[in-house]
């Protein structure tokens, strides 16, 4: 499991009416290779509200249509849900990921 990766999970948290949602693993490597059984996922919907915190993802990214990460939006999954690989963001996804989680957080980009 990766960074970046994204995974179908199947009777997703909270109040999630789809029977199926795609998340991608935005915690960081530290975290994935460590032993707690849990990671932070963004969930992935079909709208795209063009907000600063959405990133545009699709068909390069394994989906089967235009999407975008809610990075508004973050979960805390077990790691033993995240076994339907999907496919992964590219170098320049993955920065624009980046990008949504700093503004979405209100991080400092110069720290």
């Amino acid at each position: 499991m990766k960074r970046g990766e994204l995974y179908r999970v199947a009777k997703p948290p909270g109040t999630d009416p789809k029977k199926y949602r795609v998340f991608v693993v935005v915690s960081r490597p530290l975290l994935l290779a460590s032993r707690f059984s849990t990671v932070i996922c963004a969930p992935v919907y079909s709208t795209h509200d063009g907000l600063s915190t959405q990133v545009a993802v699709g068909i390069a990214e394994g989906l089967n249509h235009d999407s975008s990460i809610h990075c508004d939006e973050l979960a805390s999954l077990p790691k033993s849900v995240l076994t339907h690989y999907i496919g992964a963001l590219s170098p320049v996804k993955l920065a624009a990921l980046n990008k949504a989680l700093t503004i979405a957080l209100a991080l400092d980009e110069s720290v």
